[in-house]
């Protein structure tokens, strides 16, 4: 198995694994700890997307970094002291951002959540606690983005699974056998991230190539990554913007318990990211490096293969959720209310999503050439037009609305950045990405899965529905990889495979 397709097998297991994991334990989360303090979880997930953007992209300068200079000769003293330089650079940044979570905690505890059963006093403790976790948590991200650049996924995901299972096994132990609050929950937080924090730290300088001296900081090395660096953190404070403003904006409009209801829809559609982000971290590399060597030919025909795979891989999954998602919840929480509240923000959210994961391997072909402006200045413009938007729809239609404005935004990606992204890069390759990389799959989706919704008629036992909805899926997922150029294809060349060995056996 070549490394590309070891690293992409790798991060799906890892992201399934975790995916599980929280679909597992999330059920008993809320049996033990109840709706608000889900909200609370949802509220610790907000600040830490929007403190993530002090990481001014020096996580993914690293993983870029370290995927460039792995295939230059003579680059292997700058790797280490570059590693040395951002790693205390981003230590100081997560120790301001736990300082500043930790100060911030009477007051959003005070005036901002509007608890019905957490007191504002638990709430402020379950703050304080945040601002550690956080302080540990965000430099875990930084070594990742070091792994992922020098392909060491496997290693990555190994850890990953490890640290994901134990996470939910012993918050559930803590919360059935120690004390079943949500202080208890955020302590064991703080465990597993010391615990993963520093094992990442560990095996990303084992796994670098030895130096001549030891690795120090060096400062002139920011000099020829700063213009890198300035592109991705600008991309991310308005990113951070354009993801989390709906739940600020919720989150002090809405009551905890209401928030929890809307957190609890974004994290079925969020889950979509598990699937793409995988596999964008495993080929970014690979286009840098095919970008560094010159390689526009199997740039290109990576490029296609890539985001053909992408849509195959998303779009099923997103459309059928999207049609069946009360059906979903309601077997996955065993509650008729939580999914009358839910299922529609859900759908209406994972549809933007699915439209955000097919946009991944152009911002990934864009962040290979080190062409960052686009991107600053597509979300510069979505600030300006979207925001205003999100403020207007979440006063007037809450979270229903919210999640209206996320779809708009993903719309406008697709019809807009395309063409102008293709105008310099890929020349002529934009009506291929349009027609056979998205076009297709999403006509074959919303085919097969439509008409399984207009056969579904009325309630049925669970075992039933269950079994209705996995078949849905695979008629879906199998006719959308058979309309698709690079997956049909690869699918007859399997076909062909089996038979040729069958035929020498016999």
């Amino acid at each position: 198995m070549s490394l590309l397709k070891r690293n992409i097998a790798a991060n799906f297991t890892g992201t399934a694994w975790q995916a599980l994991m929280s679909f597992a334990f999330m059920p008993f989360y809320l049996k033990f700890l109840g709706i608000e303090a889900w909200g609370l979880m949802g509220i610790f997930a907000t600040l830490l997307s929007m403190f993530s953007l002090l990481d001014m992209g020096l996580s993914m300068t690293l993983n870029r970094e370290m995927a460039r200079l792995s295939v230059l000769p003579h680059k292997e003293q700058e790797m280490r002291n570059l590693v040395r330089t951002l790693e205390v650079i981003y230590w100081c940044i997560a120790g301001f951002v736990g300082i500043s979570v930790v100060s911030l905690s009477p007051l959003i505890a005070h005036h901002w959540v509007k608890a019905e059963q957490l007191s504002p006093q638990t709430i402020k403790q379950s703050l304080l606690i945040m601002g550690f976790i956080m302080a540990l948590q965000m430099p875990a991200g930084f070594y990742s983005g070091g792994l992922m650049g020098l392909q060491k996924q496997v290693l990555l995901n190994v850890i990953s699974v490890s640290i994901n299972t134990l996470r939910g096994i012993g918050a559930i132990l803590i919360l059935w056998l120690v004390s079943p609050t949500i202080q208890a929950f955020f302590l064991w937080q703080i465990v597993i991230s010391i615990i993963n924090t520093f094992l990442l730290a560990l095996f990303l300088w084992r796994k670098l190539p030895p130096g001549d001296t030891k690795a120090v900081f060096q400062k002139q090395l920011l000099s020829g990554i700063w213009r890198f660096t300035a592109g991705m953190s600008g991309i991310a404070i308005l990113s951070i913007i354009l993801t989390q403003l709906d739940k600020v904006i919720l989150s002090k409009m809405l009551t905890l318990e209401m928030f929890g209801y809307y957190t609890l829809a974004s994290m079925v559609a969020m889950s979509l990211g598990r699937l793409f982000t995988p596999l964008f971290y495993s080929i970014y590399p690979r286009f840098t490096q095919l970008v560094s060597v010159g390689d526009q030919d199997g740039l290109k025909q990576l490029y296609h293969k890539s985001c053909q795979f992408m849509a195959v891989l998303i779009l099923p999954i997103a459309i059928v959720i999207a049609l069946f998602s009360y059906e979903i919840i309601l077997l996955w929480t065993q509650n008729s209310v939580t999914a009358e509240k839910t299922h529609l923000i859900a759908s209406i959210l994972i549809c933007g999503t699915a439209l955000n994961g097919l946009m991944n391997f152009p911002y990934a072909l864009q962040l290979a050439f080190g062409w960052t402006s686009l991107s600053v200045f597509k979300n510069v413009i979505a600030v300006i037009l979207l925001v205003p938007l999100i403020i207007y729809m979440t006063t007037h239609y809450g979270a229903i609305g919210a999640a209206i404005a996320w779809l708009v935004l993903n719309m406008g990606y697709v019809f807009f950045e395309i063409p102008i992204m293709h105008r310099r890069l890929l020349r002529k390759e934009k009506w291929r990405w349009y027609w056979q990389d998205v076009c297709i799959p999403l006509v074959a989706c919303i085919s097969v899965a439509g008409l399984g919704r207009m056969l579904l008629s009325g309630p049925a036992p669970q075992f039933i529905t269950l079994l209705y909805l996995i078949i849905i899926f695979a008629l879906t997922l199998g006719i959308t990889a058979l309309a698709t150029p690079v997956t049909r294809a690869w699918l007859f060349e399997q076909l062909l495979k089996i038979k040729c060995y069958t035929g020498t056996k016999y």
